[in-house]
């Protein structure tokens, strides 16, 4: 009898001791996870310690840091995209335009690594090989939680040493702002992955309060510039900036974060010792009736659809959000020279509501490439929880199984651009022809990004979650290389630094092509790799 079918009395298991083999599991997690953690440690430092730098020789005097910091907390439009201007020093400009994106990476990080160590592991099968050894049932669960308090630890203190010239308390606000974020939604993670039935689901579960967060955050900011809003109150990212770091730190917001997170891990841990290993609590939906997965290309459709409709219903009211903003920026940055230019960095040199568009829709087509990545690694998933074995042990050759895969994740970007089209336009009342065009300008770059992600899996497929550390590299060079004016070489390994900056400016739609080159190149030497090589066993 399975192990997932036992009941929770009849488990061998730890006997009556739920944590037994805690510490095992939590040194094998550090272990497999030795080069994961400090990539993304070191990379939101790097964020963060890159930033008095690049403020600095833009706004190099007070009074300038003074009117910049005035007219920015002035206007709704960017408070809504990174939170209010809460003091002039230099530190607290470095926290109002890096500390919202550090937290979302460290959030983003805190998931992750939870429901790897948890559901993951219910997936693949070897926790219920762990299982039959003297591990407690809650020992995988608390293990998961100490690997994330672990690397948020690790965060708070590289995030305090990256500000620390600025002032140790608000060096230390931040960087205790940013580890209490990811624990909170490390936490949230771990509750998810008890109630989903795949991790693909708990991670997507994940990813949605994460967005209502943010939403929450950036509608309460908008409506008032010091932080107060009672919608910035009702999301943990709103907490983090009320700590206000460099700008009278308010320490008890931390208790609220502190409670939040032990409710969550008492209830994800609650929920762990009431279902059988391999359960959920949320029921799954009954299968497609007989002969509408007939087709690979039909499963692929099936398996992926939902999380295609998710991001859909994302991207087009983050893009009414954008196109909303868009003359409101312009009206600021008119007069505003150092932040004009970054902008028109970001966005090109035409008028500066095009430019503000512009940008937009490039950070749309790099949240694109990480759906595209996403879908891509599908195929990744299938083989290692040996769902692809059976499959091709029946008259279905290797590449046609990965057609419906690819297939998604080269359609699945045009959908989004599309639907982030139409929201622009919406909240903007601009020509939808004219954003549409710029919009689907990002898909040669976002289907390099895919293509590198497939031929990556296809040639080393263990090493395939190396792809998002790709798409994340372009983000961050999108993000942060304009603001610190970094040199042509480092733009340049963004395929997004490629593509034409639409709308307003004179596009030159030869690299457009040289990016369909590469993409189809790339891809053909990954479908040739995948045809030959031996399936993961």
């Amino acid at each position: 009898m399975s192990a997932a079918t036992l009941p929770a009395t009849a488990r061998p298991a730890g006997g009556g001791r739920p944590f037994a083999g805690t510490g095992a599991l939590y040194r094998l997690a550090l272990r497999r996870d030795r080069v994961l953690i400090p990539l993304w440690v070191l990379g939101i430092g790097g964020l963060l310690a890159a930033g008095p730098p690049g403020l600095a020789a833009l706004y190099s005097t007070a009074a300038e840091r003074a009117q910049a910091a005035a007219g920015m907390s002035g206007n709704s439009s960017l408070r809504a995209l990174y939170g209010p201007v809460l003091d002039d020093s230099l530190g607290a400009l470095v926290v109002w335009r890096y500390g919202v994106v550090a937290a979302v990476l460290t959030a983003v990080m805190s998931l992750l690594l939870v429901v790897r160590h948890t559901r993951d592991e219910e997936e693949s099968g070897r926790q219920e090989m762990v299982s039959s050894a003297m591990v407690g049932r809650r020992a995988p669960l608390t293990a998961a939680l100490l690997t994330a308090v672990t690397a948020n630890l690790a965060v708070a203190l590289v995030a305090t040493a990256a500000l620390g010239g600025e002032g140790l308390r608000g060096a230390l606000a931040h960087g205790l702002a940013l580890g209490a974020t990811g624990l909170l939604f490390a936490a949230a993670a771990a509750t998810a992955a008890q109630l989903t039935e795949s991790a693909r689901l708990a991670r997507g579960l994940g990813a949605a309060l994460l967005g209502a967060a943010f939403v929450l955050r950036a509608a309460g900011d908008a409506a008032r510039d010091d932080g107060s809003s009672p919608l910035t109150w009702l999301s943990p990212l709103g907490w983090a900036q009320n700590i206000r770091p460099f700008a009278g730190e308010r320490w008890w917001v931390l208790a609220l974060f502190a409670a939040a997170t032990l409710a969550l891990a008492a209830l994800a841990h609650t929920l762990a010792a009431r279902r059988d290993l391999g359960a959920s609590f949320l029921a799954a939906r009954p299968g497609a009736p007989e002969g509408r997965l007939g087709t690979p290309g039909a499963l692929a459709w099936r398996l992926q659809r939902g999380t295609l409709l998710g991001w859909t219903l994302a991207f087009a009211p983050a893009a009414v959000l954008f196109g909303s903003l868009a003359d409101g920026a312009g009206a600021l940055l008119e007069d505003d020279d150092s932040t004009r230019e970054i902008l028109i960095r970001l966005g090109g040199e035409q008028a500066i509501t095009d430019a503000f568009l512009a940008a937009m829709t490039g950070v749309l087509g790099i949240l694109a490439a990480l759906y595209a990545v996403a879908a891509m690694l599908r195929l990744h998933t299938e083989e290692t929880a040996h769902r692809a074995e059976p499959l091709l042990a029946h008259p279905v050759g290797r590449l046609r199984w990965a057609a419906g895969h690819l297939l998604i994740a080269f359609a699945g970007p045009a959908v989004l651009l599309t639907a982030a089209a139409l929201g622009l336009a919406l909240g903007h009342g601009r020509d939808l022809p004219a954003l549409l065009l710029g919009c689907l300008a990002q898909l040669p770059a976002v289907w390099t990004l895919a293509a590198v992600a497939f031929t990556l899996y296809a040639f080393l497929p263990r090493a395939a979650p190396a792809g998002w550390a790709i798409a994340t590299l372009c983000l961050l060079i999108g993000w942060v290389g304009p603001v610190l004016d970094l040199p042509a070489v480092v733009m340049d390994l963004s395929p997004f630094t490629h593509v034409p900056k639409l709308p307003g400016a004179d596009p030159d739609w030869a690299p457009v092509a040289v990016l369909v080159a590469v993409a189809a190149a790339v891809l053909a030497a990954g479908l040739a790799r995948l045809r030959r090589r031996d399936l993961l066993t």
